[in-house]
């Protein structure tokens, strides 16, 4: 094994024992009528949970990365990603608005970066008893490998419009969901970008869409499991997706060119 073979695996291992130590917190905090604050809008929540979820992965990370950058949805980490050297991308509950809603599709993840591309994620999903991971190599489901579907077909195809449209774009919204439903066989909606990429990785749905730009810890440790598990990861032009990407469109590649033209439709409408 190589040196850059090792780091790989160690980050790998390091971002499962991260993500782990904050879906934890989450987890005991679940269903038990923790405060709820809100941030910039009437949906944008946040809860303690979240800030003590993000400091025990910070504190797992810093045991064997004390120099990294850190990329965290809450407090004052950095909020972009660094285009060289590494770094780690936390979100601590994705899916705040399903977690205060005693919805059990939230998940903690984790991505490890180096020079700006994902080198190893994972996503816990502890109220479902779920561990995605991605190193550079495969990507598993409770130590299961998974692959995204054979479907290539749009008709037997389910799809997802992903991410937030807030109230000032709700035609945007809107016809995400009407080119889903009129390009594929069905849609679903599970309101947590990283359980929905989690989902695309592991072949439970084909395609998921969006136009708008996407915060790093939404994103990235989806991304990198998505392509590991032989997806395919574009922005609005078709282009290699990247975390400053404008939209994003996850697929198991056999629908992507569908999936592309919905998203492009929904950047129609914000063009207007």
């Amino acid at each position: 094994m190589t040196a850059q073979e090792r780091d790989g695996a160690d980050r790998a291992a390091v971002a499962e024992a991260a993500a782990r130590a904050g879906a934890a917190v989450a987890g005991d905090w679940f269903r038990d009528g923790i405060d709820i604050e809100h941030k910039d809008g009437k949906t944008d929540v946040v809860t303690e949970a979240d800030r003590a979820g993000q400091r025990a992965v910070i504190e797992r990370v810093r045991e064997d990365f004390p120099d990294d950058a850190i990329v965290g949805e809450e407090e004052d980490e950095l909020k972009a990603v660094p285009e060289s050297g590494a770094a780690w991308v936390i979100d601590p509950i994705d899916g705040t608005n399903n977690y205060v809603r005693d919805i059990r599709a939230f998940a903690t993840a984790v991505a490890a970066v180096v020079d700006g591309e994902p080198v190893a994620a994972a996503t816990v999903l502890p109220a479902m008893d779920d561990v995605y991971a991605a190193d550079g190599e495969a990507t598993s489901r409770n130590g299961t490998r998974v692959s995204v579907s054979d479907r290539a077909d749009p008709e037997t195809a389910a799809a997802t419009p992903t991410v937030w449209w807030d109230f000032d774009a709700r035609d945007e919204y809107a016809r995400a969901c009407a080119e889903i439903v009129e390009r594929f066989g069905d849609m679903r909606r599970f309101g947590s970008a990283q359980v929905t990429l989690a989902m695309v990785a592991e072949g439970a749905l084909d395609a998921t869409i969006t136009n708008v730009d996407c915060n790093p810890w939404d994103t990235v440790a989806g991304v990198h499991m998505v392509r590991v598990a032989g997806g395919t990861v574009t922005d609005l032009d078709g282009d290699h997706w990247s975390h400053d990407s404008s939209g994003l469109v996850a697929s198991n590649g056999g629908v992507h060119g569908e999936a592309l033209a919905a998203a492009r439709a929904v950047r129609s409408v914000a063009e207007e």
